[in-house]
């Protein structure tokens, strides 16, 4: 098999592998099975996983369950953090609070009590520029939508914003190649931009097309984009608003909504995108997969 036709397959694993974790992880996931559902060896799983995420799965999987436990002990009000350790995979209480602790320098009950705005707080100060956003945004409203599933390629990064205009544009240069004429952007954040820190944040970039724009033999990889119950958000200002808007989204508006985010990554669908046209703006939908709790 050709170098170029080994990494696009390596891709295309490696966010399976992903996928999978995000809809199982509130189970026992085995290696070892989830090996054998990819027709891999555990060897060359492994390697494949480090290869692409820059991590290895069983850090990947621990910061799925954390990430997705600090969103249910803000919104989940009514469940004991015994019963959120579960609903995350934890099979004890103890591995949880030792976990959550090394993660969020906090315990859970402290992280319930309000310690969650002070860690986003820290992550979002430690950029100056973002620290000075005074933006008020409680007056958008959300729209419950549901998501039909589309086929998005992409190129995956580490590290939020610092490749962003480098690959968008050769995201432009791959529409123009390929003479794609309907297509959305879509920026999705594998990791919640506003409890990890940006240098730690996987962020992937992908052109979504319709299925009659399919290419075959594309030299990007594809997945299909979430379908399911999204709270969707008018969003239009400076990159530099879209983490402050996030917070806003998870910290004010999700725990009096009345739903629960899910272990799906959020996205946002650009109208405009600065990164892609250098229209010195930026104008989009942010989308936050939810459940009624």
């Amino acid at each position: 098999m050709h170098k170029k036709e080994t990494s696009l397959k390596h891709c295309k694993i490696a966010n399976e592998m992903v996928n999978y974790i995000n809809t199982y992880i509130d189970t026992d996931i085995n290696i070892s099975a989830m090996a054998i559902e990819f027709k891999v060896s555990k060897f060359h799983f492994h390697r494949i996983f480090k290869e692409q995420m820059g991590e290895n799965i069983y850090e990947t999987i621990k910061s799925i369950r954390l990430q997705k436990a600090s969103n249910l002990l803000i919104t989940n009000q009514g469940s004991t953090i015994s019963k959120i350790a579960s609903m995350c995979g934890y099979s004890s209480q103890t591995s949880f609070l030792r976990a959550f602790k090394q993660r969020f320098n906090q315990t859970p009950k402290q992280w319930r009590k309000g310690g969650y705005k002070e860690f986003s707080d820290k992550i979002i100060n430690s950029n100056s520029s973002l620290s000075l956003i005074k933006k008020d945004f409680s007056l958008i409203e959300a729209q419950i939508v549901k998501i039909e599933k589309k086929v998005a390629y992409y190129i995956r990064e580490k590290g939020l914003g610092t490749h962003a205009r480098q690959t968008w544009q050769k995201l432009k240069a791959w529409v123009y190649t390929n003479n794609i004429i309907n297509y959305s952007q879509v920026g999705i954040y594998h990791d919640n931009p506003i409890i990890t820190k940006a240098e730690d944040c996987h962020y992937v970039a992908a052109i979504m097309v319709d299925k009659a724009d399919i290419v075959e033999n594309s030299n990007l990889p594809f997945f299909n984009l979430y379908d399911g119950l999204c709270a969707k958000f008018p969003f239009e200002g400076k990159y530099e608003d879209i983490l402050k808007f996030i917070q806003w989204v998870y910290h004010y508006w999700l725990p009096n909504s009345g739903y629960e985010a899910t272990t799906i990554p959020s996205y946002i669908k650009f109208e405009k995108n600065d990164f892609f046209d250098n229209s010195s703006q930026f104008k989009a939908n942010y989308y936050l997969p939810i459940r009624f709790s």
